[in-house]
């Protein structure tokens, strides 16, 4: 699974953090821990990363690539990362990153139901214990409300044709596997070429909602303020408009508040280099600030 994992916009964010060589820094969706391992090089014998992420293959790969007393691991959806700082005794941390993308290795899973072409159950739980799938939303929703989740999370415009699809297939037998979903949702657009799956605005619609990625960063944005020291940095990397809107407002408000200085005037986006070795970066987006 690590095999598959490039940290995106690395040297952007070592630069952003400004690190301190005795400070704190908490990488909040650790994932592989490629970012806290770019972090941990920098450190002085002083300074801690704290590595926070809900996945538990994740926790394991990472824990493995951290083998540093300087790094903590812990699993915990990022939106309670105020619980696990405080429970280890910091008061405050002098940066926190939140990169929001997911890990290659997961889509790449194919028993972790996110990819387009995986014959087993749907899931796209970031976290196996949440209690609902995309198996159950996809299978039991009713069809005005799977419009407005495809419409909401996906922005797909076909969300109508695609949740009737959906709703009329499934009455012949249950839509169980990613390639089937898949499949129902390519057929609504026949004929011509797409640089991307026809069913990526679906899939993303169907994960961002089942682990409720939205109301989780807009929450852990809402902590950053208080868990930063004077003169901390956040830093942000999103991979869709969604995203993007909501980290840029946020660091907008604050800074109309006073509360934090906006580094980036425009988000950071990956190099055609980077996007060449390393085509999963390309919508990436980076966006930082200071506290003020």
């Amino acid at each position: 699974m690590c095999l598959y994992h490039r940290p995106v916009l690395v040297q952007e964010i070592i630069g952003l953090l400004e690190i301190i060589e005795g400070g704190v820094y908490v990488d909040a969706t650790l994932g592989m821990g490629g970012h806290s391992e770019a972090i941990l090089q920098r450190l002085g014998p002083g300074g801690r990363v704290i590595g926070v992420d809900k996945d538990a293959q994740a926790i394991d790969i990472a824990k493995a690539r951290l083998s540093d007393e300087r790094a903590i691991v812990v699993k915990e959806d990022f939106r309670n990362m105020d619980s696990v700082i405080r429970g280890l005794g910091y008061d405050s941390v002098n940066g926190i990153l939140l990169d929001l993308g997911m890990c290659m290795g997961q889509i790449r899973d194919k028993e972790r139901g996110f990819s387009f072409d995986s014959d087993y159950r749907l899931d796209m739980r970031m976290d196996r214990e949440l209690p609902l799938s995309a198996w159950q939303v996809v299978n039991t929703f009713r069809e005005e409300r799977l419009q407005e989740i495809i419409r909401t999370y996906g922005e797909e415009g076909r969300y109508r044709a695609i949740a009737k699809a959906i709703v009329i297939e499934r009455k012949n037998k249950e839509i169980d596997t990613c390639r089937e979903l898949a499949a129902i949702v390519a057929h609504q657009y026949r004929g011509g070429r797409r640089r991307v799956h026809p069913a990526t605005k679906t899939f993303q619609a169907l994960r961002i909602f089942v682990n409720d990625e939205l109301g989780t960063l807009r929450h852990s944005l809402e902590l950053c303020p208080d868990l930063l020291s004077s003169g901390g940095r956040l830093c942000v990397i999103s991979y869709n408009s969604l995203e993007d809107r909501i980290v840029k407002f946020f660091f907008r408000e604050r800074q109309d508040s006073g509360q934090f200085k906006i580094l980036t005037k425009k988000p950071i986006v990956p190099g055609p280099l980077e996007v060449r070795d390393n085509p999963s970066s390309r919508s990436a987006k980076l966006r930082g600030g200071i506290k003020q």
